[in-house]
């Protein structure tokens, strides 16, 4: 008999298994994680129950999920997005909805001509039509980031639909449990849900934001991170019992919590704590419903399995399709969110998982229904990558709109010569033409929000709508005869495909990059960047040279001390002491500085040091502290002594070996 150590332990084994095949084949992992839940599982190799203690368990996942959708809720950007998600994504959803239901009543009409009755009630179908109405925020919005594509004119269309999508989950944890009441009481129990539900979101609200800032900043003022990850689960799951209790669900507190705390300036603090918990405890959610599907009906019933892919995925792109064209986007745009928004969701999983529990949908539905989603959901990448190729097919105008669109950046760019390409017109790239402009220097800036690109090209500005990471818009904006190509947004897998396409089609033209720190510096001078100039680094010298200036220093010295830092690539500034209050977004992947005392012990001693090897394995000794408390600059040929206080460079996992080496041999 397995115990617990032995099941825990499978899961995570599958976990891993499942995660790592879907990083090489670049898929998402939520679908590693379903795959290895099918396989593990009751209807597959059996080495794993769907326990009622795992699907506890997985029940946090949804928990902490909803808890991460309340903190993406802001209302600036809510207000800002409007149209598109309380005008399209509100349309969709609701219709979908309502399509199902009719698709349901012409079922069972057919139906009522024939001996076998039509097996699903009109609450079930409320639930399938809102699982369909859902799409995977997660593959989604992941496939646009790595396409470049979030800010394009379908990445925003797709966004705001995925937005009210997230929004419109709420009202549906409170729907479906009321819809199992009996027929007589069914009024009166939505009724009542609803207005629990209204009593209990805006006594939250109301004046839960004040309470919730006062109680995170007396926590913060302690300066434990323990404490402040521990009130963070009281919060989360404290408000989800309060619903829960309160006749609704475990979700919808969470989303609740994270609204509360999205309106504090603790949100991105909480959202870097709470990440962890978060995305173990959704694998194993997405692990249980793999475990859901029994293949033997999917095989028997394949052709209702591809049936429900299908069709659904069809009628769901085309309807997205004519919604958006409906919202005033071009033909092309419109089917390219459809096609984006086509696939199942993670949230239709949860909906279908609790329209199950009530028993709105028989059994026999739930294995088919789930395949369906999951082999959408597999298709997406797919029908991502072949979005363009339908488009062009499929909308002869869009190609038309396109040629357009690199004919108005060709037009203004025919003319310049030697002109400085800006990659991004954020504030780095219009401060950067400013002063191009004042200068005299010509420049052609492309950059991807319409607003921005309108309100600039109105003022006079050099800038066109278009994508620097693709080879047509760089060619268009005369990238040939351009004398620098300036990439002012920092976003280094789009800087690394701008590096290649310069310097496969126009190696001469040197390239700058920015960058929030030193983290990548090497990989995008190995790529081909002439210069990268890391904000954080370029700050710490402009502070350290006026600080010099300041004091008395001369500003010739200042100037040639600034000289030599960059000249050396910033070697002299690279790595730092990190403590408890660095701000640092991937801690482990940032050079640091680390000082190690040599005991008596010590392996290295009477060793120089550059017997020790230590830069091959990425690690370098900065300066040396004497046991006398002198300090002296690192040398190859310097004899390391007892109660020497070695300064090392390095990342934290190659610094362990360092220390390692030091002491131990």
């Amino acid at each position: 008999m397995a115990t617990t150590l032995d099941l825990v332990l499978l899961y995570l084994v599958a976990a891993v298994a499942g995660v790592v095949v879907c990083r090489s084949l670049k898929l998402p992992p939520m679908l590693g994680y379903l795959v290895v839940g099918v396989v593990i599982g009751p209807n597959a190799l059996a080495l794993a129950k769907d326990s009622a203690g795992v699907r506890y368990l997985a029940e946090f996942g949804v928990v902490f999920l909803m808890f991460v959708i309340g903190l993406e809720f802001n209302l600036p950007k809510l207000r800002s997005m409007r149209t598109l998600v309380f005008g399209l994504g509100m349309s969709q959803v609701v219709l979908t909805i309502l399509g199902t239901l009719a698709g349901h009543v012409l079922l069972w009409w057919i139906y009522s001509f024939t001996t076998t009755p039509w097996q699903l009630g009109w609450q079930g179908a409320v639930v399938l039509g809102g699982a369909m109405a859902m799409s995977s925020t997660a593959i989604v919005a992941k496939l646009l980031a790595e396409r470049l594509e979030l800010e394009s004119e379908h990445g925003r269309r797709v966004m705001g639909v995925l937005l009210f999508q997230d929004l419109a989950v709420v009202p549906l944890l409170v729907l479906i449990p009321a819809l199992n009441a009996e027929p007589e009481r069914l009024v009166m129990a939505i009724g009542l849900a609803v207005v629990k539900a209204g009593a209990l979101l805006a006594l939250l609200l109301t004046g839960g934001q004040k309470v919730m800032r006062w109680w995170l900043t007396l926590v913060a003022r302690r300066k434990s991170e323990e404490l402040f990850i521990l009130n963070l689960l009281l919060i989360t799951l404290g408000l989800a019992w309060l619903t829960e209790h309160a006749g609704l669900s475990l979700a919808l507190g969470a989303f609740v919590a994270g609204m509360l705390v999205a309106e504090t300036e603790y949100k991105h603090q909480v959202e870097t704590d709470i990440r962890p918990f978060h995305d173990v405890l959704l694998g194993l959610f997405f692990i249980t419903i793999g475990m859901k599907l029994d293949w033997r009906p999917v095989l028997d019933q394949w052709g209702l399995v591809l049936l429900l892919t299908t069709l659904p995925v069809l009628a769901k792109a085309a309807l997205v399709a004519a919604l958006a064209w409906l919202f005033r986007a071009p033909p092309g745009v419109a089917l390219r969110t459809g096609l984006y928004l086509a696939q199942a969701g993670e949230f239709g999983f949860v909906l279908l998982t609790l329209g199950a529990g009530q028993r709105l949908i028989d059994p026999q539905w739930v294995s088919p229904v789930l395949a369906s989603m999951v082999l959408s959901m597999l298709a997406t990448p797919f029908i991502v990558m072949w979005a363009d190729r339908i488009v062009m097919r499929l909308v002869g105008s869009d190609w038309l709109m396109q040629s357009v669109q690199l004919t108005s950046i060709a037009k203004k760019a025919i003319q310049t010569e030697a002109h400085v390409i800006i990659c991004g017109y954020g504030r780095s790239g219009q401060n950067l033409a400013r002063l191009l402009d004042k200068e005299g220097i010509p420049y052609m800036a492309l950059d991807l929000d319409p607003d921005r690109v309108r309100q600039a090209a109105a003022a006079g500005h050099s800038v066109v709508f278009g994508d620097a990471a693709k080879l047509r818009s760089l060619m268009a904006a005369g990238l040939a005869r351009a004398s620098a190509v300036v990439v002012s947004y920092h976003d280094t897998p789009s800087a690394l495909r701008i590096l290649a396409l310069v310097r496969e089609h126009a190696p001469h033209v040197p390239v700058l990059v920015r960058t929030i720190d030193d983290s990548d510096l090497e990989t995008l001078r190995a790529a081909g960047a002439t210069e990268v100039v890391p904000e954080a680094i370029e700050g710490s010298l402009m502070l350290a040279s006026h600080t010099l200036a300041l004091v008395g220093v001369p500003m010739r010295r200042v100037i040639r001390l600034a000289r030599d830092a960059r000249d050396a690539r910033y070697s002299l500034l690279r790595g730092y002491f990190h403590g408890a209050d660095d701000d640092t977004v991937d801690e482990l992947q940032q050079p640091r500085l680390h000082t190690l005392n040599l005991p008596a012990a010590a392996a290295s001693l009477g060793r120089r040091i550059g017997e020790l090897a230590l830069e091959a394995i990425g690690v370098q000794v900065v300066s040396v502290r004497l046991a006398s408390g002198q300090v002296v600059a690192a040398d190859d040929g310097h004899v390391l002594g007892a109660g020497d206080t070695l300064v090392l460079a390095g990342r934290p996992e190659t610094l362990a070996l360092a220390e390692q080496k030091l002491l131990r041999g």
